[in-house]
């Protein structure tokens, strides 16, 4: 299988969207995005852009995507987050994946950075399976912690 693997551009959004919504399916939680088509624009294309992205197509058609952004370890110094590595389920077993992550990596390793930090569902044995076999480690004895914008206001209103 050939793929081609770019840097995203902003006409590319409406597609990473539909991917993102496709892996909220997926991981069971398909009301949860809130992102929109212009918030995708403007993060990752406008003055300051927040995130980069790589697009994967098959066919001109894009089947994947690994979207990550710049983040500072107080422990190793400059490394990214890889906030989600997204192939198609239709397309999965074919390389893509593999070939978005090689870029990630290869880019990360470019600028110098210490670390590549991303998350993997517990449940999910083949994803799970896949990071392992690339070198990763999966530290299960780590929670993930995250305060949503609700509750971001309610602890805002107690201070």
């Amino acid at each position: 299988m050939i793929f081609t693997i770019r840097k995203a551009k902003k006409e590319d959004m409406a597609e990473v969207l539909q991917l993102i919504k496709e892996l909220a399916i997926f991981e069971k939680e398909p009301d949860t995005v809130e992102v929109t088509l212009a918030d995708l624009e403007k993060g990752g294309f406008g003055k300051d852009p927040q995130f980069q992205c790589f697009v994967g197509e098959i066919d001109s058609k894009i089947e994947g995507i690994a979207l990550f952004f710049n983040r500072y370890s107080t422990w190793k110094g400059r490394a990214l987050h890889l906030e989600d590595l997204i192939v198609r389920e239709d397309k999965r077993g074919l390389g893509l994946g593999t070939a978005l992550l090689n870029e990630v990596i290869k880019y990360g390793h470019s600028i110098g950075v210490k670390r590549i930090n991303w998350e993997v569902l517990d449940w999910n044995e083949p994803a799970i399976a896949f990071y392992e076999n690339k070198g990763a480690k999966v530290m299960r004895d780590w929670d993930v912690v995250q305060l949503s914008e609700k509750g971001i206001k309610d602890y805002i209103s107690k201070l």
